[in-house]
């Protein structure tokens, strides 16, 4: 009976730690997902003004900018891609930020909308390259920024499904 007891208790405490370890390896990656985030909120941001104001940003190291920048489908309609990539990156440092502090209903919504950002930025990569011929750096920035979201979620995906303790 008390070799049970201490079995048990050594489950419990092993357990315990587990679900530490987990929620501390957690909290980790969504904040950096949240500065990753604002890292591409201020690229989207720079970007919006410049396209409102008119003053396109210039390339240092590639020479595709402004053809990027003043094509077709640099805006839909009268707003610009890159407004919308500021939405999409404040959404996501909103719901990283919120699932660093525990608002478990707010992980799904950040999977999707990371998913929906990765598959946006497949798109306009496409266009870059085949299409316009032409790269903005700004907007190679941005793709990083969405890819290392996307590792991050992946991260955390594989994470929950292979470390997450289970009850006793």
């Amino acid at each position: 009976m008390i070799l049970e007891t201490r079995t048990l208790r050594r489950a419990e405490r092993t357990n315990e730690l587990s679900i530490v370890r987990y929620r501390r390896a957690e909290i980790f990656l969504y904040t950096l997902a949240a500065f990753f985030a604002l890292g591409g909120l201020t690229d989207a941001i720079y970007l919006t003004v410049g396209h409102l104001t008119g003053q396109y940003a210039t390339c240092v190291a590639t020479s595709g900018c402004e053809t990027v920048l003043r094509s077709d489908y640099a805006a839909i309609g009268k707003v610009p891609v890159a407004g919308l990539g500021a939405v999409a990156y404040f959404t996501a440092f909103s719901l990283a930020t919120l699932a660093a502090f525990g608002y478990d209903r707010v992980k799904p919504l950040f999977f999707l909308l990371v998913g929906g950002m990765l598959a946006t930025t497949c798109w306009f990569l496409y266009v870059q390259a085949f299409l316009l011929h032409a790269f903005c750096e700004y907007c190679l920035l941005s793709a990083t920024f969405t890819g290392l979201l996307s590792a991050i979620g992946i991260a955390v995906f594989f994470l929950a499904k292979k470390q997450r303790p289970r009850s006793l």
